[in-house]
């Protein structure tokens, strides 16, 4: 399938869970990502907060279970640049978060420190759907694919998905970032060499 017909079908999918399901899912996704990750050696994480309207996967109680099992750990999130395709990056602070006129919470940037991307170690994306090599498929913007690009090489690129793979997306680009881990409800993907 092209991304698009994909971006469709799995925006349908996910407006279509039951409010409970979506919980569930975000819970075991949230279970899953403290499983099988150790971030003691990393200092700056990267990760989105959740645009609830669109059912995005819920961050906040990751966030929580984080700061307290890694108490070191910088965390990291995203503000859109209005009128714009890029990101700013700030130290997540709480009090310095309000919601956009889209509804996506984010840092106020006045009252915020800003990260350089080249500090990122690691970054939990959001997507809609992935393939079994590790493509992933978000709303069509290619805002994580420029922010990915001004991180170091070397960074880690953590899915998060409430679906499970598909087989293979058509139409990857050499733009296309692919990711090096996908986490589901069900497992933890784990992605060898990139097409």
């Amino acid at each position: 399938m092209t991304k698009k017909e994909l971006r469709k079908q799995y925006k349908e999918k996910r407006n279509n869970l039951s409010e409970s399901e979506y919980q569930q899912r975000c819970e075991r996704i949230v279970e899953k990502v403290l499983e099988n990750f150790d971030f003691s050696a990393i200092h700056y994480l990267h990760l989105f907060l959740p645009i609830r309207i669109q059912k995005e996967i819920d961050t906040f109680p990751l966030i929580e279970q984080l700061q307290l099992k890694y108490p070191q750990l910088q965390l990291v999130v995203p503000r859109v640049v209005p009128n714009s395709f890029e990101m700013e990056h700030y130290l997540y602070k709480p009090a310095t978060i309000t919601l956009s006129a889209w509804g996506i919470p984010e840092p106020e940037p006045n009252s915020s420190q800003q990260v350089s991307p080249q500090k990122i170690d690691a970054v939990l994306l959001p997507l809609l759907v992935f393939d079994q090599k590790g493509n992933r498929v978000g709303y069509g913007k290619g805002f994580y694919d420029r922010f990915l690009t001004d991180c170091r090489p070397e960074v880690q690129k953590i899915g998060l998905c409430l679906e499970e793979a598909v087989p293979l997306i058509e139409e990857v680009g050499e733009w296309d970032i692919p990711l090096d881990f996908c986490v589901t409800p069900q497992r933890c993907y784990e992605f060898g060499v990139k097409n």
